[in-house]
């Protein structure tokens, strides 16, 4: 009558099969006995043992007020009282707030966190326990060390998943900002309207947190207030890829033209539109007479092989569903995520992969015609005065080949790669005006493509503005 719990499951699939087996044929069972098992989302996972499951899942809650409220409903009246120090209510009730605040960023992706981490309770348990031991050893004329809890907090506890130096200095930010004498003043707040209330009991604390907004702002978290805008489109986006993906797939609609006829269309117009492939020897050749050991013309090659890949896979791709239409291979999985994605005007998982991100299967498909024209022209007409860089596969190996290439051509001058930094200058002149590279004695690269994303560029004076000028 006992109960067993096997956790990451996800990392023994095979096993789980066997689990299936035993506890299908054993014969004699008893009834109190239980199969707790614990796992990530896997797409292997055994359907027939997922069916037969009784599902959990045990996700944070949204927002300050019920991060806090979840909190405190496990706190009991015994940890309340546990220290008669006057500092142990406010900080029990700032690390709570604390841990609340490191979930609700992660819904913001990486404008919360550059690398999202998974703190969950034993983070806020452990960061309880400390807060506890350190008041019980604490010398009452010296205080709280708060060097030591702002360590302890923002380094060991919270801090030791945090793997990126930027995410631990935000983290090390709200230990120093929240964590201090000056948080047992009356004007201490964590955002306006967020104080650390007065209670003695769990029931006064409850009410206060029920008072709290049921939607918190951004700024409450240390964003900005568009960072909501941000969130708010990407859970809409996500809502209604969800939606597109469980939408029935009967082959008809309802006379119309069938799921199948409208992809084998657009089929047969992306096979006419897409580039021919590169000849290797071709390329070989054109490299040779433009140097095929400058580094340029080595990442030339490197992103030529890479969109020739797309090109071939696209291809593939598409000549495959051609043939699994009309029955004469078999629609294998990736083919039918091909055919489902094309008619929703999504990016096949298979292309996907080997590519770049897009709104649109129409916007992709438009970006794989100029990224291509952008290396043929490039290949055939020799090095272009200006460079579409967000058209690159590998951007960062742009302008280290630019770089490599600037300190060559200096190298009289002493200069050497380690030392030489990029330095960015926005012209004045559009696209249409550069007729020529750079003059010789600045070196660079002229590039366009980049974008502003919440500010806009005063272009007669240079500058950053709050939102675009008006024309």
């Amino acid at each position: 009558g006992g109960w067993l719990l096997l956790q990451n499951c996800h990392l023994g699939l095979e096993f789980l099969s066997e689990l299936m087996d035993t506890i299908t044929t054993t014969e004699s069972m008893s009834e109190d006995f239980r199969t707790w098992i614990t796992t990530e989302a896997h797409p292997e996972f055994p359907i027939n043992l997922l069916q037969s499951s009784i599902k959990f899942t045990n996700e944070p809650p949204q927002g300050v007020k019920a991060g806090l409220k979840r909190t405190y409903a496990a706190v009991t009246q015994d940890l309340l009282e546990v220290s008669n120090m006057p500092q142990w209510k406010p900080l029990l009730y700032a690390v709570a707030f604390l841990h609340t605040t490191v979930q609700e960023r992660r819904k913001f992706g990486p404008l919360g966190w550059n690398i999202p981490y998974e703190f969950n309770q034993a983070d806020f348990t452990a960061s309880v326990q400390f807060v506890q031991n350190h008041l019980d050893d604490m010398d009452i004329k010296r205080g709280v060390n708060w060097s030591c809890v702002r360590y302890m907090l923002g380094e060991v506890q919270y801090g030791g998943r945090v793997t990126d130096d930027l995410d631990k200095a935000l983290l090390n930010t709200y230990a120093r900002v929240w964590f201090g004498e000056h948080m047992f003043s009356e004007k201490f707040c964590f955002y306006k309207d967020y104080v650390i209330p007065k209670g003695k009991t769990v029931e006064d604390y409850l009410h206060y947190i029920e008072q709290l907004p049921v939607i918190d702002t951004p700024e409450v978290f240390g964003l900005h207030p568009n960072a909501d805008i941000t969130y708010q489109t990407n859970l809409a986006n996500e809502t209604l890829s969800t939606i597109l993906s469980i939408q029935p797939k009967e082959s008809s609609t309802g006379g119309g033209e069938t799921r199948e006829a409208v992809v084998q269309r657009l089929a047969d117009e992306m096979l006419e539109k897409l580039p021919p492939d590169y000849n290797p020897h071709e390329v070989k050749a054109q490299l040779q007479k433009m140097g095929a050991i400058q580094p340029m013309n080595i990442f030339l090659r490197q992103e030529i092989y890479r969109m020739q890949h797309v090109i071939s896979r696209v291809r593939a791709t598409l000549t495959d569903l051609k043939l699994a239409i009309d029955g004469t291979i078999i629609m294998s999985e990736e083919l039918q995520d091909a055919l489902d994605s094309m008619y929703d005007a999504r990016i096949p998982k298979l292309w996907f992969r080997i590519s770049w991100e897009s709104a649109t299967l129409g916007f992709w498909f438009t970006e794989l015609l100029e990224r291509n024209q952008q290396f043929k022209s490039w290949l055939q007409d020799g090095r272009p005065n200006q460079f579409w860089m967000t058209g690159f596969f590998n951007p960062q190996g742009f302008l280290t080949a630019m770089r490599q290439e600037t300190t060559r051509i200096n190298l009289a001058k002493g200069w050497a790669l380690d030392s030489v930094v990029l330095q960015n200058e926005v012209t004045k002149m559009m696209k249409e005006d550069v007729t020529g590279p750079p003059p010789a004695d600045i070196g660079g690269v002229y590039i366009y493509g980049l974008f502003l994303e919440g500010a806009g560029w005063d272009r007669k004076n240079s500058k950053l503005v709050e939102s675009a000028p008006k024309v």
